[in-house]
């Protein structure tokens, strides 16, 4: 999929918009990225502010995978850890719109928010996703290492407990 292109998101209202429809249809279709379905837009609205608020503090980045005009899909990477995790980020709200899902976009994401954090000095990633229907197959194909798993973590966006996998992956050539 060449026709991609990953950028770093900042705050303006068209890309609020677009990052609440893709937050609205992920929920819908069953994505647990934290939210229960039906998720109000303006709820959706809120969360990609506070997030694009916390991007401009430096306490994360929020990358957009572009189709042309569209915003396809995200992945946020998190920075605000305390004094003794410096070296660490986590991954999160990874999302790709239905219509380019299976397209390589998922893929272009988590190695664009790898790289950046390797440039941040970054050397150890840490993500966790759904037992049920989460992206563990994806994780694994980029060198991700299953820590374990907690049941019952959370509720799915339509209901009912799933629970965690929680991987890691260092980074950047050091230990």
């Amino acid at each position: 999929m060449s026709s991609i292109e990953i950028k770093v998101l900042s705050h303006d209202a068209e890309t609020e918009k677009m990052l609440a429809d893709l937050l609205v249809e992920t929920v819908a279709a069953g994505g647990s990225v934290s939210f229960m379905h039906p998720l109000a837009r303006e709820a959706a609205e809120a969360f990609w502010g506070q997030s694009l608020d916390a991007a401009a503090r430096g306490e994360r980045v929020v990358l957009g995978a572009w189709d042309g005009e569209a915003l396809v899909g995200t992945v946020t990477l998190l920075l605000d850890y305390p004094p003794n995790q410096p070296h660490r980020a986590e991954i999160a709200k990874l999302m790709t719109r239905l219509a380019h899902r299976g397209k390589g976009v998922a893929t272009r994401l988590m190695r664009a928010a790898e790289d950046l954090a390797v440039e941040m000095g970054r050397t150890l990633l840490v993500l966790d996703t759904a037992t049920e229907e989460g992206a563990s197959g994806l994780y694994e194909e980029l060198g991700f290492t299953l820590a374990g798993e907690i049941p019952d973590f959370a509720l799915k966006p339509h209901g009912g407990l799933t629970g965690t996998l929680i991987y890691w992956k260092r980074i950047g050539g050091r230990r």
